[in-house]
């Protein structure tokens, strides 16, 4: 513990450094690299893996189990329908919720029959009901406008916080990478997207954006008055802002991923709660991703917005002829030479 201690002194104190901005074309061609492969396995799986709610299908509620075998449901559905899927879970203690593609009379009576032989039931203890995808397509949409509204809400408040448009772009395009690569991330590994998924997707928002709130505080307030006593380029500035804050946003991270991952490996793992693991498993992705997109995304792409700006510039040059001057060398100071790439010219 004195050793995370003593590395996050050296962090906030400048001697320790990781350069997050310098090394900004690698981190941005990996994000690409990311994103290209998610949708490539997404597309190669034949897209997302909808759930009923979406899709459509028939679903069966068996209650009053003295089991939740989840084979014992499967094997009910494959035995009438032979190359059928069916998706068990458990919704409660003693209760199993059955679902598959749309099912005919016929087909629904023999499910319902192989259902009450398999977990030992009467007859009114299995229901089956017929999922429309309209209503999924509702929550769909609700969701896209919730995340138009969330998205300019966003903007016209870090604009104001921040009194620059460029910090609101950063954050706004990487909180919506965020949503993207998680989505991306369940369509590559077939997991389900149900209207839960898509709530957890927009939570992740939320918590993206408190961490680049965080981030981007302490950036303005390097770089708020640096002018005045230009030790550091404002790229140095701005990477010693993300080294300040990196042991803050590490364990802000860790503390949300614990309870999210009780939820989604014991909770949903081991107890059986199929109910808390989609939107566990969206929560659980999106902290990890929401994290690395403000260290090595957002806060580069915010230094690159700004490397043009005349007031960026004109602190550059001054900073680089303090560092002249103090090397006692006669060379010219280039402003148009920064620390970015380990020293190369932008």
């Amino acid at each position: 513990m004195n050793r995370f201690a003593d590395w996050g002194n050296a962090l906030y104190s400048g001697r320790t450094s990781y350069p997050f901005i310098q090394r900004w074309r690698r981190w941005f061609a990996l994000a690409a690299l990311l994103l290209v492969l998610a949708g490539g396995l997404t597309a190669l799986r034949g897209g997302y893996n909808l759930g009923i709610e979406f899709r459509g299908g028939s679903e069966f509620t068996v209650s009053q189990t003295a089991s939740t075998d989840v084979a014992a449901g499967e094997r009910a559905v494959t035995d009438v329908l032979a190359d059928g899927h069916a998706t068990v879970t458990n919704v409660a203690p003693g209760t199993v919720r059955v679902q598959t593609e749309q099912l005919d009379d016929a087909q629904t009576r023999a499910v319902a029959a192989n259902l009450q032989e398999a977990y030992g039931v009467g007859q009114d203890q299995v229901t089956s009901t017929f999922v429309g995808p309209t209503w999924g397509a509702a929550v769909s949409q609700q969701a896209l406008i919730g995340l138009v509204i969330f998205v300019v809400l966003v903007t016209l408040f870090m604009a104001v916080y921040f009194r620059t448009w460029k910090m609101s772009l950063a954050a706004v395009l990487g909180m919506l990478y965020v949503v993207a690569l998680t989505a991306g991330i369940y369509g590559a590994t077939g997991f389900e997207i149900t209207p839960s998924a898509i709530i957890g997707f927009l939570t992740i928002l939320s918590y993206a954006l408190y961490d680049t709130v965080v981030v981007f505080d302490k950036i303005r307030e390097n770089t708020i008055g640096a002018e005045e006593d230009p030790e550091r380029s404002f790229v140095e500035n701005v990477n010693l802002a993300v080294n300040q804050t990196l042991v803050r946003s590490i364990t802000t991270s860790v503390v949300g991923i614990l309870p999210v991952g009780s939820i989604l490996f014991i909770g949903a793992g081991l107890l059986g709660a199929g109910t808390l693991r989609d939107i566990a498993l969206a929560l659980f992705v999106g902290i990890i991703v929401g994290t690395l997109s403000t260290l090595f995304l957002q806060a580069p792409l915010y230094a690159l917005l700004r490397r043009n700006d005349a007031d960026v510039r004109d602190h550059d040059a001054r900073a680089a002829a303090r560092a002249t001057r103090e090397r006692g060398s006669d060379a010219v100071a280039d402003p148009d030479v920064a620390p970015w790439d380990d020293g190369a010219r932008l």
